[in-house]
């Protein structure tokens, strides 16, 4: 009966979690300075569905299919893919304190895109070089790890470690040796992240490595409980570890470093959105995986909405995270000691 009732509250919990997420993803498109009714909004959003003659002006379709629909379609999928990233590098380290850049992922995207500006690389060098050098550095602390006589774990999380630190030292070199006119400023404001030059090609470059990470997840979420009772006894029923971790890392890394390569560096939501969907959902993957994507892809949208509204010129998608996520990482922080307390 209990288990029944615990049932029907998780589908509750979707229900509302998923009309959020809806309601964000259509609020989103009448957010900015140009106005743009509701019903107007509909009417071109079903016209184009159901491939009927535009009846609006040109400055309506550029806005809504080429400004607003990409930016917002971008905000969803790099905020489910960063959240279920995430998710799942929290449950195979089982430290709720790991975020998506454990690896290097980041750090290594923000040299290849700094390199490709240095350079002077167009917008999408710039984020294929992101997406390359990002998976380079996983790979580089992965063959580091294997290498390692220690604790397979372990020498993974500090081969990332040492990964991430060279490339943040390599970063900080072209920084030095950048024209401070042009690409130092580029540079800087590229690594704050930001969706504010988005376009319908980064959405292309976004979905295919998006629904690659997320699918093999989604398939072994429940696989991925095992991983959170330990080594010996997941082999002992069966699984082979081995194979499962890397397949969570490679799946982990391709949704962190297609994140990073078109939005820039955005930090806080594989860190806190996890810990909010563990509190409404409990501790088993088979929620949580679907759970992160929804939360995080609702959380990034409404983040996004406030970083085109607070000022005239935008704020970085990087500093308002780290605003909404240290003050929200806090007060789990401090609710979940006093929870342990009694």
């Amino acid at each position: 009966m209990e288990k029944l009732m615990a049932g029907r509250t998780y589908r509750r919990r979707f229900l509302l979690l998923g009309g959020v997420c809806l309601l964000l993803l259509l609020g989103s498109m009448l957010v900015g300075r140009y106005g743009l009714s509701a019903g107007k909004l509909l009417h071109m959003l079903w016209t184009r569905l159901t491939g009927g003659a535009a009846d609006w002006s040109v400055s309506d379709e550029k806005v809504v299919f080429a400004i607003r629909l990409p930016r917002i379609a971008a905000a969803a999928l790099v905020g489910a893919a960063l959240a279920v990233s995430g998710t799942a590098y929290q449950g195979m380290f089982r430290n709720p304190m790991v975020s998506p850049d454990i690896l290097g992922a980041s750090t290594g995207a923000g040299f290849g895109a700094a390199l490709a500006i240095l350079l002077g690389a167009g917008y999408f060098g710039i984020s294929l070089a992101a997406f390359c050098f990002g998976l380079l550095a996983v790979a580089a602390a992965w063959l580091v790890s294997r290498l390692s006589r220690s604790d397979p774990t372990v020498a993974l999380i500090l081969a990332g470690m040492m990964i991430s630190s060279l490339f943040s030292a390599g970063t900080s070199f072209i920084k030095l040796v950048a024209d401070t006119q042009q690409q130092l400023p580029a540079i800087t404001y590229w690594l704050m992240g930001s969706l504010s030059s988005i376009k319908v090609e980064d959405v292309r470059f976004l979905v295919l490595p998006v629904a690659v990470g997320l699918l093999p997840l989604f398939l072994l979420r429940w696989r991925m409980n095992l991983l959170t009772v330990g080594e010996e006894e997941a082999q002992s029923m069966g699984v082979r570890t081995g194979v499962l971790r890397l397949v969570v890392i490679l799946c982990a890394t391709l949704l962190t470093t297609a994140s990073v390569a078109v939005s820039g560096m955005i930090g806080w939501v594989g860190l806190v959105i996890p810990h909010f969907c563990r509190m409404l959902f409990g501790y088993d993957y088979r929620r949580l995986i679907p759970a992160a994507a929804l939360f995080g892809a609702a959380f990034l949208l409404a983040v996004d909405d406030i970083a085109r509204l607070v000022t005239t010129g935008e704020l970085p998608l990087g500093i308002l995270t780290a605003f909404v996520g240290a003050p929200l990482f806090l007060y789990l922080i401090i609710t979940g000691g006093r929870r342990h307390e009694h």
